[in-house]
């Protein structure tokens, strides 16, 4: 990996030290021109023209999210976001007042959300199997509430965006397959910084952000769907034009794909955009970029924990590039505005974000780190600093 070569890819390393790729990673030059390319010939050569004109090439971005998570392009649709992709995975599901839903505690706070509103609008049971004491949800636990109960639907977030666990999601697909129950899986936070396989992990529905570790632009996303789903003619509830044809007065045909769940109009230079990032990440190597991912994480938790005062949160058997930490004494907007005006960039994760989670730790709120394959040491050395000198103020 030429680290020197990716971050002259990367415009914003020549200001920022980066450590918030779990929120908005840089993006790298091949996706900043693919869009502002798209946006430049759409305004010289009109909108519906250019889309015609550039058909076979935006159909190449179903192709290599396809080729991302090992599916094929009908697999793939294009959305707005990771949340917008889970929302239209949920709404094509035939829930019932009573059907029961498996979640864990750790799941992303949005899909928590979602869950509780239909809760509350249609009376469905929503069911939190039990966390493990060294972190993530007890397998035994949610393979004994699937078999209870038989749920409607099994849902999982990969990586919570509140912490570095890594939920084992392919042992939880196994389960739900062999009872042909539907598995979504939210890999939002997963995608772009570890390998998946949607064939392992024997999902129905996986949710994906292009923003993240895929260094996209905001406001893209896609969702997978499995032909188990598409064959049992699963609908997203308000299908419009693209999705579907009008051959009727009173009926309507869906697109054979995963489409269905893609809108008419859609933002083409941010698809653009995305094929770009996709692509230069299949370049990179995702094996390659959970490797040097691995060695940044493995040279900043062990460092963060030394830091006076400084209490590091993330539990699991497995950790991802995530790394977040409590620092009791201190206000949270104050540090992160701290180290803004030292131009690193980092998150804070609220109590209303991760609400069972934060709770069972006995805090309110986590600095969140996200360290990418383009950070280098140097640029860990410079935040331990700047942290160290923040803290020995207080």
């Amino acid at each position: 990996m030429d680290i020197e070569q990716l971050r002259a890819d990367t415009p914003g390393c020549k200001t920022k030290v980066h450590f918030n790729n779990a929120g908005s990673a840089l993006m790298p030059a091949p996706v900043i021109h693919a869009i502002q390319d798209y946006i430049t010939q759409e305004s010289l050569t009109g909108g519906y023209e250019l889309a015609a004109l550039r058909a076979a090439s935006n159909n190449r971005f179903y192709v290599a999210a396809g080729q991302l998570i090992n599916t094929a392009a009908h697999n793939i649709a294009f959305t707005s976001s990771a949340t917008n992709s889970f929302a239209r995975a949920l709404s094509c599901v035939p829930f019932e007042k009573d059907d029961v839903v498996i979640i864990a505690n750790e799941d992303y706070s949005s899909n928590q959300l979602a869950f509780l509103s239909l809760q509350q609008r249609m009376g469905i049971r929503l069911l939190r199997a039990a966390s493990l004491p060294e972190g993530g949800v007890d397998v035994t636990d949610m393979e004994r509430l699937i078999r209870q109960h038989h749920p409607r639907l099994v849902s999982l977030t990969h990586v919570p965006t509140n912490s570095g666990l890594v939920q084992p999601i392919a042992t939880i697909g196994k389960i739900c397959r062999e009872l042909d129950i539907p598995y979504l899986v939210d890999a939002c936070q997963s995608v772009g910084q570890m390998p998946l396989d949607v064939e392992e992990i024997q999902c129905d529905f996986l949710c994906v952000t292009m923003r993240k570790f895929l260094r996209g632009p905001r406001g893209a996303g896609f969702l997978y769907v499995s032909d188990n789903i598409l064959e049992k003619k699963w609908l997203p509830l308000y299908i419009d034009m693209y999705g579907a044809e009008w051959t009727g007065k009173d009926v309507f045909e869906p697109v054979r794909g995963a489409k269905r769940f893609q809108d008419w109009e859609q933002p083409y230079a941010f698809l653009a955009g995305s094929l770009a990032a996709v692509e230069y990440a299949l370049q990179i190597g995702i094996p390659d970029i959970a490797a040097r991912n691995k060695e940044l994480c493995d040279k900043l938790r062990p460092a963060l924990q030394e830091l006076p005062g400084v209490r590091l949160l993330d539990k699991g058997a497995e950790l991802s590039s995530i790394i977040t930490l409590s620092v009791p004494s201190v206000n949270s907007d104050w540090l992160l505005d701290t180290l803004r005006r030292k131009n690193i960039n980092t998150s804070v994760s609220t109590l209303s974000g991760a609400f069972i989670d934060f709770e069972s730790k006995g805090v309110d709120w986590a600095l969140r780190i996200s360290p990418h394959y383009y950070n280098t040491n140097e640029e860990c050395d410079i935040l331990l600093e700047a942290l160290k000198e923040i803290l020995h103020k207080i």
